[in-house]
């Protein structure tokens, strides 16, 4: 791994840091240590560097902001990819954002509120990439990415870029083409607003801000809503009935304020936030007979 990280270098792939702790790129702030992290400058030393590790069998990891991943306590003996440096933004038209998949979902729309443009209202409290939020289908509020992405640039696992359009991205409740398609990459997503009042807007982001403040345990690291809701049913609701409300498994604690959060008290391991979410996962597999869908994606676990 030493010949490979050196390669890196030589070749001037992008930054790249040695022996990090995961810990500091995961929103629950656990996980082992990560070989290399790199920073690719373009997609030009993406491609080159995909094809490093494929020619050398050296497995790689895409990761945004980390706030869906549950790394495992072991260490990571591969190549970590972050795309920081895909964060270009510009305005294809009035209501058309043209934005880089690590540009973070937060800023922008923060940066679509302040052109009074509407339809991003509801990402405004979730800490994810823009390419980490169309992989996920990330949404909140009876929204998400799929009602607003026009098209994404896709790298595909041939290295050829290629453009999806929004019925060819398979978008459904927390769900896209790409989780299926694992070596497809998202690059830049092109996105379609509406004209709105600036106002209006930045009224409402304040009030879900707020809302999130009061319901969310936004104090302690977590990775937001660790079960997709059922039909007709909330899986938080369902966690409370069944009294699993404080629930503590080593660090880790079922949320006494959110049910459907598993937090990190401060110092928890990987393990015993998987088993937490495990726990009550079968839990409710036993009590209802519903298979509660797990959000979080656990990495290096094997």
């Amino acid at each position: 791994m030493n010949e490979f990280i050196d390669l890196i270098k030589e070749r001037e792939i992008g930054k790249c840091l040695e022996n990090v702790s995961l810990k500091n790129f995961t929103s629950y702030k656990v996980g082992g240590k990560a070989r290399c992290i790199v920073y690719p400058k373009d997609t030009k030393k993406l491609i080159e560097l995909l094809r490093l590790c494929k020619n050398r069998n050296v497995k790689y990891k895409v990761l945004g902001n980390g706030s869906n991943t549950l790394f495992s306590d072991k260490d990571y003996d591969g190549i970590i990819i972050k795309l920081d440096e895909f964060n270009k933004i510009s305005m294809i038209n009035d209501t058309t954002i043209k934005v880089g998949a690590g540009y973070s979902l937060m800023k922008l729309a923060l940066f679509a509120t302040k052109k009074s443009l509407s339809g991003l209202e509801f990402a405004c409290g979730i800490p994810g990439t823009v390419g980490g939020a169309v992989y996920m289908n990330a949404g909140a509020y009876k929204s998400d990415m799929g009602y607003i992405v026009k098209k994404v640039k896709v790298l595909t696992p041939n290295y050829t870029v290629i453009n999806m359009t929004n019925a060819e991205l398979n978008f459904h409740y927390r769900s896209s083409f790409f989780q299926t398609h694992p070596n497809y990459i998202c690059l830049e997503a092109t996105i379609g607003l509406k004209k709105g009042n600036r106002e209006e807007m930045m009224a409402i982001n304040q009030d879900r801000k707020e809302r999130r403040q009061s319901t969310q345990p936004l104090e302690y690291p977590s990775a937001g809503s660790v079960f997709r809701n059922p039909d007709g049913n909330f899986a938080g609701k369902m966690i409370e009935d069944l009294g699993l409300k404080g629930l503590t498994k080593g660090g880790a604690q079922v949320s006494e304020k959110h049910a459907n959060f598993v937090i990190n008290l401060g110092n928890a391991s990987a393990n015993d936030i998987k088993e937490l979410i495990m726990f009550v996962h079968d839990t409710v597999l036993e009590k209802y007979d519903v298979d509660l869908k797990i959000e979080q994606e656990f990495v290096n676990w094997d």
